[in-house]
């Protein structure tokens, strides 16, 4: 039987209430979060294929792990309670236990038995002495007696029962996932099937990087950024290329952005000047909301549907463009790829720095730790300073209120790793 698709989005998933101008940061996520939902379908593929791929359904330990008592180390096997007080001399069975290659027999009380890191303890063994604590000629063994009853041994399913919950839905599959898995005895998963994002950037300033000397054009900074992007989050990239200030060839863009793609990413062209065609043909064409969000550096966000596929316009300047992309595109992507809703990963630490803000905007600035721990960040603030974002190692948000932070004073600070790159 055939895998369902989710159904696309609404026309009018983006709609702002009448009245609503400038958008609080949080009030714009908690909106975008739930105008959101899965758009991918699934697809069963062998462990080995599975890496980075979000998981469709629960999993379940198909077996135990360890799947039967064994031992934890190299030694020798007796029954404990079979010992008297003080050291104890026991005579050694033939034959030993091996990992997958137990010992078919029972051990006797008083006796004792070979046995290696990861061999099924025998019937009549519960307890295992290292090696390095014994004496022996091969035919007996000598030891002191004071270990516990099950002393060097793993009890079965000590790890993972059978049955148990291992792994939710809408988990990225990572390395120890994988190892989890196929220790519990899942040789195959039913996976999401990867989203596809398509980038485009717009601009007649634009030319691709070394093309050109003229100083008036700009070497396009966004497409690969945002095509690494979606390839650090797991997605397939569709490179629309770049297009140049003209209605026709945006919708051509975007139409086989429609085409190929479950998200289409632009950027410039997202504000409301004579030359933002990618916002004028989404108003004229498509399904457009412009968000206005409070928001430093960033701001203006078009949230569109063009052909059942969302669209979100970032801004030209690659450094709004990456910061709205982490804070809106990154969760965004995790719906629509069936992972979830991704809350970035943030730590509390002390500032290097010192800086006084004016209220009414959620800023976040390019900073890296030191080495005792605390945020430094960036010398400029300037928006065009693209060095800054290659310099960082994350973001530090500071609240919508005003503020003066000083040195040594608690900042959030969000590592870049928590975005996912």
């Amino acid at each position: 039987m055939s895998r369902l698709t989710p159904p696309r989005l609404k026309n009018d998933c983006f709609a702002l209430p009448p009245g609503v101008d400038w958008t609080p940061v949080d009030e714009a996520l908690a909106r975008l979060r739930a105008a959101l939902h899965p758009v991918v379908g699934t697809q069963t593929l062998p462990l080995e294929a599975a890496l980075g791929r979000v998981l469709a359904a629960d999993q379940t330990a198909r077996r135990a792990n360890p799947p039967g008592a064994n031992a934890a180390v190299d030694g020798y096997g007796f029954a404990r309670d079979a010992l008297g007080e003080g050291d104890a001399t026991l005579p050694l069975l033939e034959g030993r236990a091996a990992a997958g290659a137990p010992f078919r027999g029972a051990v006797p009380p008083g006796h004792a038995i070979r046995i290696l890191t990861g061999a099924l303890i025998p019937d009549g063994v519960d307890t295992v002495v290292l090696e390095e604590d014994v004496t022996t000629d091969g035919h007996r063994v000598a030891f002191e007696t004071g270990m516990r009853r099950g002393a060097n041994t793993r009890a079965a399913g000590e790890d993972v029962a059978a049955g148990a919950d291992i792994l939710r839905a809408g988990c990225r599959l990572r390395p120890p996932d994988l190892a989890l898995l196929a220790a519990t005895g899942t040789a195959k998963v039913e996976v999401c099937h990867p989203l596809r994002i398509a980038v485009l950037s717009t601009g007649d300033e634009l030319a691709g990087p070394g093309a050109t000397d003229d100083p008036a054009r700009t070497f396009d900074a966004n497409r690969p950024m945002l095509l690494a992007l979606a390839r650090a989050w797991g997605a397939t990239p569709v490179d629309l290329g770049h297009a140049r200030d003209d209605r026709g060839a945006v919708r051509a863009a975007l139409d086989r952005g429609a085409a190929e793609a479950d998200l289409i990413l632009t950027s410039g062209g997202a504000s409301a000047g004579d030359e933002d065609h990618v916002s004028a043909i989404l108003a004229a064409e498509g399904h457009l909301t412009s968000w206005r969000i409070a928001l430093k550096p960033g701001r203006p966000l078009a949230l569109a549907m063009w052909d059942g596929v969302p669209v979100m316009g970032l801004p030209g300047n690659p450094v709004a463009a990456l910061v709205c992309a982490l804070v809106f595109a990154r969760p965004a992507v995790g719906v629509l790829s069936g992972e979830g809703w991704t809350e970035p990963f943030a730590v509390t630490v002390p500032a290097a720095f010192e800086k006084r803000k004016k209220p009414g905007r959620r800023e976040f600035l390019r900073a890296r730790l030191t080495g005792d721990g605390a945020a430094e960040v960036f010398a400029s603030e300037g928006s065009g300073r693209i060095s800054g974002l290659s310099w960082a190692q994350g973001l530090v948000e500071l609240a919508d209120g005003a503020a003066h932070i000083r040195p040594g004073d608690p900042v959030r600070y969000l590592p870049y790793a928590g975005f996912g790159f």
